[in-house]
């Protein structure tokens, strides 16, 4: 999604204390971080953050990553996030924002920072062959979550796009995960038991678009990087 340039997001992300700037200095320290200690679950690509803002204000009892690497998206994610905890009266204290490319996640994950469950939505497809390998579910990337992701952990991942549903369903099976779940009409058949919709699925729903989606298990295989 492109965005335009906001002056007033980096400003306000440098005053925001649930955002950390430079993510590499917390490598292999993320669970110490929070103020108490739970589940992490991680959000690749967090867009605007009415997604990540629902689902955390939801599930106190779970810490959240939210990753992007935009300033105007972080910018209004903040802004998303603190309307949704103003809400119901309580700081976000089970949330962090923060900024880098998640082709490059291993530079502040590794196996100490152990997370759950990984959500991607909505996802850049990258239709030409040249480009696939930037795609979040490519194996390339699929490989590199296995570092932190907890044994059994899962993988949300929700698309419109045909192409890379049906591709990604390749990617996850080739990197070691069990698809556990699918669905080519999340909107019929909600396997999220309690579905989040995000700016782009609402889009995308009034357009008539079906909303593709499944669930990704980490199968116990040795998987070379």
């Amino acid at each position: 999604m492109r965005i335009r340039y906001k002056k007033w997001a980096r400003p306000e992300l440098e005053a925001c204390k649930f955002y950390i700037d430079e993510p590499e200095k917390l490598k292999g320290k993320w669970h110490d971080t929070f103020k108490k200690e739970a589940p992490i679950h991680m959000e690749l690509g967090c867009g605007k953050g009415s997604f990540i803002a629902k689902l955390a204000s939801k599930n106190l009892n779970i810490n959240y990553i939210a990753v992007d690497m935009i300033d105007a998206m972080l910018g209004l994610s903040k802004r998303n996030i603190e309307k949704e905890y103003q809400e119901l009266g309580i700081e976000p204290e089970n949330i962090i924002l923060t900024r880098h490319d998640i082709e490059r996640i291993l530079l502040f994950m590794d196996k100490n920072d152990i997370v759950d469950r990984i959500y991607i939505n909505f996802c850049n497809p990258w239709p030409k062959p040249k480009h696939k390998k930037k795609r979040l579910t490519h194996s390339k990337q699929l490989k590199l979550y296995r570092e932190f992701l907890q044994d059994d952990g899962e993988i949300f991942f929700k698309t419109d796009d045909d192409g890379l549903f049906d591709e990604s369903l390749r990617y996850f099976q080739e990197s070691g995960f069990e698809i556990i779940a699918k669905t080519y009409d999340l909107h019929s058949q909600d396997i999220f038991n309690g579905n989040i919709e995000t700016e782009h699925e609402k889009m995308y729903q009034e357009e008539g678009k079906k909303i593709k989606g499944l669930i990704a298990r980490k199968s116990m295989i040795d998987i070379k990087i």
